[in-house]
């Protein structure tokens, strides 16, 4: 390790401009910590957020962007256990991430699955921490039911549709041109729902109903999910692409039974952290090493370019994830 690395700088809120190459020091780990040698970065909406100045890192967080990782570990800090320097992991990050070396707990560190180079396994944190929390956890998807995920293309909806086929539910998604949809078909879904074309609430509403809604889109959105629900349905809100405000009447929510519940990933303790990492490791990780579950690479920018990276994702023409090359 050196005493020094290059990173991406958010050097003002704004546009994917405002992201430059800045000289920092290395991370030293804390107590419970290793840091990672990054290899490949992931790229997320989160991270466009943070760099829009609409979504601060958590106290004690590294300012730089950059949710997940994969690399190799570079130093072990104090009271850890089960990593050692060398050791090839995955890891979900409190931020830091688009940097030459990371920082993060090594509770929240995966083991890179057999059969995956580095630039997959960087794909993997986020979009698997957060699908198997909010469709598993707080949804409680089971084999059979039928779940409707909205932005079936992105990162989130292509992990989506494929472990919720993995685990027997029935997968529509919603996408937003004729390519994306076939994308969405060709992981799983039984139905992909163009949605500048069709009305996903007749669709769901002639099956009987979607049981699960995942929705990253809020808006005008929320009152036509309570409309595609079945009675006694769940949506998990994990984000507001166009705005958390609406007018809804919320009978429907009391006659039918219905769930609304969200979460976001980033403020959740260290703890709950490791919990889903626990969980992945036992039930994803071996679904990804026997090849039934894959990460769906859009495209791969170098380092330097995380502002062409950012208005690659921002375009919303892509079709899984965007990383980042690192080392």
């Amino acid at each position: 390790m050196t005493d020094t690395m290059t990173a991406i700088e958010i050097t003002a809120p704004g546009g994917p401009e405002v992201l430059e190459p800045v000289t920092r020091p290395v991370p030293v780990p804390a107590h419970g910590e290793v840091v990672i040698k990054v290899a490949f970065a992931g790229i997320n909406r989160p991270d466009a957020l943070q760099r829009a100045g609409m979504y601060a890192p958590p106290p004690g967080a590294s300012d730089l962007p950059g949710l997940e990782a994969a690399g190799r570990i570079a130093a072990v800090g104090p009271g850890v256990a089960g990593w050692s320097v060398g050791d090839e992991v995955c890891a979900l990050l409190p931020g830091g991430g688009y940097a030459e070396f990371v920082a993060t707990p090594s509770a929240h560190c995966l083991p890179v699955p057999e059969g995956l180079g580095l630039r997959e396994a960087a794909c993997l944190p986020e979009t698997c921490f957060t699908v198997w929390h909010n469709v598993f956890q707080r949804g409680r998807l089971r084999g059979g039911e039928r779940f409707l995920v909205h932005g079936g293309s992105s990162g989130i909806g292509t992990t989506a549709i494929q472990l919720a086929r993995a685990f027997g539910a029935r997968v529509f998604a919603t996408a937003g041109s004729a390519e994306k949809c076939a994308a969405c078909r060709e992981l799983g879904a039984e139905r992909a729902i163009n949605y500048r074309e069709e009305d996903f609430v007749e669709v769901l509403r002639a099956e009987g109903g979607a049981d699960l809604i995942l929705d990253m889109v809020g808006g005008d959105y929320l009152p036509r999910n309570i409309k595609s629900l079945a009675d006694d349905g769940r949506l998990v809100q994990i984000a507001f692409l166009q705005g958390p405000r609406v007018e809804m009447n919320f009978t429907p929510v009391m006659m039918r039974r219905l769930t609304i519940t969200g979460s976001t990933l980033r403020p959740q303790s260290d703890q709950a952290k490791a919990g889903i990492a626990e969980e992945l490791r036992a039930h994803v990780w071996p679904l990804i090493e026997s090849g039934r579950v894959a990460p769906v690479i859009d495209s791969e920018f170098a380092l330097a370019d995380a502002a062409q990276a950012h208005a690659r994702m921002e375009a919303g023409a892509h079709i899984g994830k965007i990383v980042l090359k690192v080392g």
